[in-house]
């Protein structure tokens, strides 16, 4: 089998994500099959798909032949998963992350899915190896990371799991360049897998000084702001949800250690329901979902903005050590392609002393009490290029 042979696409899920990513696989002309649980779901999906082409054909960024009558030749809605994935090559799964309702998800999609089909997941940070168990053709199982709005967005991180075949893996990988994105090689299955991997280690860091009191939000993300950001860590909270953030979190310290974990504060603001923007009120209100008003006059001066490149640095280094990635610069190439960011944290770091990052690694680790911001090996012992 090779992408030849993929012709039609089953999108379980129509959410945020799900309808994202079906709407780039129409127009990588890919016929495609949007599942949901319930006909408002699908249905909802289907519209935010159209709307959108709408608006790209409008700006000329798409070709004219998505007109409506083709979209509805290629795109198919349906709220019976064995119509959504009996004709499919390939399926890929967007739902909720909960592991116990993807393994059950995709144990279903297995036993309705012809034998050919690939199985592919958008988990952002779970186990492919224990979702792809739930099947009878793990070597077929693998992961499809898109980042949000899929249709904007340009990475979509390739994963292998311990059993997925070299096969499937290239198939992943021409698929993400048939759609036009840029896909990067995930060696090896791992909580987070890049991007949101490396990520984490800013969260960590940020969630330690608003717990301590040190900054407030609106601080913080009046300086981010102002550093040319086009949201704050503390508002990008809010709207990914607060709940999402802390089960992220969880999952982190379950699989990595107890130091990725959530802060209390962010623990107490979902048992108080203060959510982010769906409940709106998180760290900021959001009146009618719109966006909070940041006062920038308030940006802080105490935030120095280079300590989050130096534990995302300090990240990457441990995806080489674990054998994820073979290169630093396929981080960067993950990192950049994730955020919209001009560079990653790696070509920023080959300008900085290497005594300064150690030195700035072992104080965030000494005054936050956390061991994972400890410079590691490589870091201590490659110089510039770690």
């Amino acid at each position: 089998m090779n992408i030849n042979d993929i012709k039609t696409v089953a999108m379980i899920g129509a959410g945020d994500m799900g309808h994202g990513i079906a709407e780039v696989a129409l127009l990588a002309g890919y016929k495609v099959n949007l599942y949901d649980i319930k006909d408002e779901f699908v249905e909802l999906g289907k519209k935010r798909i159209f709307e959108s082409l709408d608006l790209l054909l409008g700006k000329g960024k798409i070709p004219q032949e998505l007109d409506t009558a083709m979209r509805e030749q290629l795109l198919s809605t349906t709220t019976d998963l064995a119509e959504a994935v009996g004709d499919a090559d390939l399926v890929i799964e967007a739902i909720p992350e909960i592991m116990d309702l993807k393994k059950k998800v995709f144990a279903e999609i297995d036993n309705l899915a012809p034998a050919h089909t690939l199985l592919a997941s958008n988990t952002s940070t779970m186990s492919i190896t224990e979702i792809a168990q739930a099947t009878n053709r793990p070597e077929k199982v693998f992961g499809l990371h898109y980042f949000n709005p899929a249709v904007l967005m340009r990475l979509v991180e390739v994963i292998r799991a311990e059993k997925t075949s070299d096969e499937t893996m290239q198939i992943g990988m021409d698929f993400a360049a048939r759609e036009k994105k840029v896909g990067v090689y995930v060696k090896r299955d791992t909580p987070g897998f890049i991007a949101n991997r490396v990520n984490q280690a800013p969260a960590v860091l940020i969630g330690e000084i608003l717990e301590r009191g040190e900054i407030e939000p609106e601080e913080l993300d009046a300086f981010v702001r102002l550093m040319g950001s086009a949201m704050g860590p503390c508002e990008l909270t809010d709207y990914v949800g607060v709940d999402v953030a802390v089960n992220v979190s969880k999952y982190f310290a379950e699989t990595l250690g107890p130091d990725y974990g959530p802060p209390a504060h962010l623990l107490k603001m979902v048992q108080e329901g203060k959510l982010g923007k769906k409940s709106g009120q998180g760290y900021f209100e959001w009146p009618n979902g719109e966006r909070p008003k940041i006062d920038f006059s308030k940006a802080t001066r105490k935030f120095n903005f280079l300590w989050t490149f130096f534990v995302q640095i300090n990240e990457a280094t441990k995806l080489i050590q674990e054998g994820v990635v073979d290169t630093l610069d396929e981080v960067d190439l993950a990192m950049v392609n994730s955020s919209g960011m001009p560079f990653g944290p790696i070509s920023l770091g080959r300008q900085i002393s290497k005594l300064d990052l150690i030195d700035n690694l072992d104080m965030l680790a000494e005054r936050y009490d956390k061991p994972m911001f400890k410079p590691t090996r490589r870091v201590l012992g490659g110089g510039h290029k770690f």
